[in-house]
């Protein structure tokens, strides 16, 4: 399934594409992609659905954010041995955990706002899993079991306040809008091998990342088991999994980096694309 969810922001309603790619209204179905929604036994009501049955949605809505309510947003640092070696570090022997706020999730076609006083805003597009059940001291073997779906993320990046200010990655990471996600979340079922995925991200018409999940470090099995040893991981969490290379970061001779009118586009073989403008902060 791909699920989704659509309408003004805050006001988001809960929606399906069928087979078709149209999108079907799923209220009074479920209240929310979120929470109990994404367990087994939520998703295999949503399965059972007749999509043809659910009403359809008229026109082009806004998308909102792929997964609602999300408690934790949790991403994976240096996880692509490419972009490792694109920025001169050293591959991490374990996994780089940290956090992005929540308030910076955004549908994945809302604009992103390069913040006050930013002068090197990044991209990334990266592979997220969602969690489906509750995850605590899971073994590598079961790990799989516990996670929902997969989506798209742009993990926005300010590179100055990430790197250059001290303290931890998080706030260069957190900003209003660093984390678009969707457009949505797809089960499991659909995905043949999640660990062999083509992605891409343009800026304004340049081709920057080019990539397959097949160069990730520690995989997305892996990353379910290890981090459920450090913190419980509960249903509509979600997790961020690292970025090929071609951020604006390693570029050579020379970084470059967002600019108020640039546009993302950027996408993940059979999750979806995403399309954002870029604007400066009021």
């Amino acid at each position: 399934m791909k699920l989704l969810r659509y309408g003004p922001v805050g006001q988001e309603k809960p929606g399906m594409l069928d087979g078709e790619g149209k999108l079907r209204d799923l209220t009074g179905k479920v209240a929310d992609i979120a929470g109990e929604a994404l367990s087994p036994a939520g998703l295999a009501k949503l399965k059972a659905l007749d999509p043809a049955s659910l009403p359809l949605v008229a026109g082009s809505p806004r998308l909102g954010p792929c997964v609602g309510q999300v408690g934790k947003f949790v991403a994976v640092g240096l996880n692509y041995s490419d972009h490792a070696a694109e920025t001169g570090a050293k591959v991490p022997e374990e996994p780089i955990l940290f956090m992005k706020a929540t308030s910076s999730i955004v549908g994945p076609n809302d604009t992103v706002v390069i913040p006050r006083n930013s002068k090197k805003t990044d991209w990334e597009v990266e592979l997220a899993f969602v969690i489906g059940t509750k995850a605590s001291y899971v073994s590598e073997a079961d790990a799989l079991k516990h996670v929902a779906g997969y989506c798209v993320v742009n993990d926005v990046s300010e590179r100055e306040f990430q790197i250059e200010r001290g303290g931890q990655w998080t706030k260069g990471k957190s900003a209003d809008t660093f984390g678009p996600m969707g457009p949505w979340l797809v089960t499991p079922d659909e995905i043949a091998d999640v660990q062999a995925l083509d992605m891409f991200l343009d800026v304004s018409g340049k081709r920057c990342q080019t990539g397959t999940t097949k160069t990730m470090i520690f995989g997305v099995q892996f990353l379910v088991h290890y981090i459920s040893q450090y913190m419980t991981l509960h249903p509509g969490d979600v997790i961020t999994t690292g970025t090929p290379p071609g951020v604006g970061l390693g570029m050579k001779p020379a970084p470059w980096f967002l600019k108020p009118g640039d546009e993302m586009h950027l996408g993940i073989q059979g999750l979806g694309e995403q399309r954002q403008k870029v604007v400066a902060s009021e």
